[in-house]
């Protein structure tokens, strides 16, 4: 077609810088309601007594467009989903370094991969209750990195569901066992929180303060250990979970430099959630030290690095805004020595409720424990495990028949000791309304004092067997043969004789050396002193779990 000699040539488009193209996705998406009221469009922003003068002032350092996003997680898919493929047509489960390692990832399926969801649906909240167009989308963004992670996460380690007992029905377990109400009360606490505070505690407190310990020992650990699945979806999570870091202290500053009034809410909520999630990490340091066959790093490491410096140094940074260490952080340097000794010790005495075998250290990893844990370990652990030991040599095993008594807020059995004294349980007694409560540190209580009206309510396993209600429906209390805890077992989704149990005679040791042909390694060398093992050759093809 001809154009005419008096027609004006159109202007090439002009490409928009990248600051541009994020002012567009936010500020200019943004619209003022005219048929209601702000405060009803927005109700849950203003009965935390946060002040917000001006949500302009929100700035996401990374500025990161939605198109910008689909391609660059895209590409991260692929990668990951090439490693996992590769990871499973080659059996890769066969070449981890021992059986005992597959129980620590039954505790990060039922444990963790569920608390990724669950800060899905609380971001996805916040992407609704904020006024603010560009807080919006960043909560949009990291609800849908929470569910890609959740995901990414149940696909790594479904092939391992194939093999190894504990895993099929993981969300019921999340949301029934015992021990796992502990990382579940943690985001139910966040979650019906403001949306100032779900952000401050998951943002900041978690994903900020305490992140780094779960991606980098225990992705270090994965490696380690010959879990390349494992690693590749942690890896992958970790650029996301860079900006979700760089979200928690943008939210801390715009929170402080909005309103001096803002300051003390701020500061109380920092300290709630920090003790709630050290108390959720007590897993964690379980899992570094104890369950991982080829170990990184002890946890009282991890916790000197990751916390005591590198925490240290943010709150330094943070006292221009008048913002203090958390309380409680000095009981958390006094108890590194401690706690995961204190947790398997509690493990080891209730493993035939627990959803993985247990096994007491061997030689060697006592040996190990004793070098990295110089002040504790031998003092008040080893004897205890050889006093096991022997009992289980005489075919007595010790194991304990009754149900702890919980922590009211973090739902801990009441296993962690006096800081000042480890001889002696720490015990905490509350009264409101007329009703006593019970807690496993001053944290907890101090927590419990500042809302108690929202933690009367806490759902706690034990109390809930005690009153009849978790069993099936259709069982019969009053049945000659009934047997409460065998009745509360199923209903927690945990098999008797199957799932928990000592390691030793447990099926995935038995089917890891007949699948392997060599025996589960109760001595398996630690990763100072680790080389690299050839894959195992199965000695017979694997007759497949069906879950």
């Amino acid at each position: 077609m001809n154009t005419p000699a008096n027609a004006t040539p159109h202007a090439a488009a002009k490409k928009l810088s990248l600051k541009e193209n994020y002012a567009m996705l936010t500020r200019g998406l943004g619209w003022e309601p005219s048929y209601e009221p702000k405060d009803e469009v927005y109700r849950a922003v203003h009965f935390e007594g946060i002040k917000i003068h001006d949500w302009d002032k929100w700035e996401d350092p990374f500025r990161l467009t939605m198109d910008a996003y689909w391609k660059y997680q895209g590409e991260k898919e692929k990668k990951l989903y090439a490693i996992i493929d590769a990871f499973q047509q080659n059996n890769g489960q066969f070449n981890v370094s021992d059986a005992r390692y597959v129980q620590a990832l039954k505790l990060f399926v039922t444990g963790i991969t569920c608390l990724e969801y669950a800060s899905h649906r609380g971001f996805n909240i916040l992407s609704r209750e904020f006024p603010g167009v560009a807080p919006r989308i960043a909560a949009q963004m990291q609800s849908l990195d929470e569910l890609r992670h959740s995901q990414t996460q149940i696909h790594a380690m479904s092939h391992y569901n194939k093999y190894f007992e504990g895993m099929a029905e993981f969300p019921e377990m999340f949301d029934r066992a015992w021990y796992l109400s502990i990382p579940k009360s943690f985001f139910e606490d966040a979650i019906t929180g403001g949306p100032f505070e779900f952000i401050t505690a998951i943002s900041f407190s978690f994903e900020y303060v305490l992140t780094n310990l779960v991606f980098m020992p225990w992705m270090s650990g994965a490696a380690y250990n010959g879990d390349m699945s494992t690693v590749s979806f942690g890896f992958s999570a970790q650029s996301d979970e860079a900006r979700h870091m760089t979200l928690g202290i943008e939210v801390i500053k715009f929170l402080l430099e909005q309103d001096p009034d803002n300051l003390p809410i701020v500061q109380a909520w920092i300290d709630k959630w920090f003790w709630r999630g050290y108390r959720l990490l007590s897993l964690l340091a379980t899992m570094m030290d104890y369950m991982l066959p080829k170990r990184v790093m002890s946890w009282a490491e991890a916790w000197e690095i990751y916390f005591e410096q590198n925490g240290g140094a943010l709150f330094a940074d943070l006292a221009r805004y008048g913002v203090r260490m958390p309380l409680g952080w000095e009981t958390t340097v006094k108890e590194k020595g401690h706690v995961s000794h204190q947790v398997w010790c509690t493990l080891y005495q209730f493993r035939h409720a627990a959803g993985f075998p247990v096994w007491l250290p061997s030689a060697e990893e006592m040996d190990w424990l004793s070098a990295k844990y110089p002040e504790t370990f031998d003092k008040h652990y080893r004897p205890r495990y050889e006093h096991w030991a022997e009992l289980e040599r005489q075919g007595k095993p010790f194991a304990n028949g009754t149900l702890p008594q919980l922590c009211q807020v973090c739902q801990w059995p009441q296993l962690f000791t006096e800081e000042d004294d480890p001889t002696q349980v720490c015990v905490r007694e509350g009264t409101y309304l007329g009703e006593k409560f019970h807690f496993c540190s001053d944290g907890c209580q101090h927590v419990f004092n500042q809302e108690p009206e929202k933690f009367v309510h806490a759902h706690l396993p034990v109390h809930q067997i005690y009153q009849g209600n978790y069993f099936n429906p259709g069982v019969d209390p009053t049945a000659p043969d009934f047997n409460p805890l065998v009745e509360a077992l199923k209903y927690m989704r945990i098999q008797p004789g199957v799932d928990g149990g000592d390691f030793a005679t447990h099926a995935d040791a038995v089917n890891w050396q007949k699948w392997t042909g060599r025996p589960a390694n109760m001595h398996a060398p630690h990763a100072a002193s680790a080389t690299t093992a050839a894959p195992a050759t199965p000695a017979t093809e694997p007759e497949r779990k069906i879950a």
